[in-house]
């Protein structure tokens, strides 16, 4: 199974919701992960851009996907972002073979 990295940020309905009623919200991720086939490893709420960073892993794109339509047709969240992540042995093999690779570039 292939690992994403997944970013979320809160509506502003939701963040009134968990400041009104605090809750784990780490529960309903795994819920919604597991759900879809996948796994979470790790599940941070976080300072910045994004409210809450997670680790999971899906067999595939589309389970990845799903996890984030399933969520955002929910209204709570105002940014989902998914990011497929890649082991240091696929970097490098990946680097190994875009050396066989051929673009011309613009002139």
């Amino acid at each position: 199974m292939a690992h994403y990295l997944l970013q979320v940020s809160y509506a502003t309905n939701a963040v009134k919701a968990m400041v009104a009623n605090p809750q784990n919200r780490e529960d309903p991720a795994r819920k919604v992960v597991e759900s879809m086939g996948g796994k979470l490893h790790a599940f941070y709420f976080a300072l910045g851009e994004f409210d809450v960073v997670m680790i999971a892993e899906f067999p595939d794109n589309v389970s990845a996907a799903a996890v984030s339509l399933a969520t955002g047709a929910t209204g709570a969240l105002s940014r989902f972002e998914t990011t497929a992540l890649m082991t240091t042995a696929d970097g490098m093999e990946a680097m190994r073979k875009a050396k066989a690779g051929a673009y011309s570039p613009p002139a």
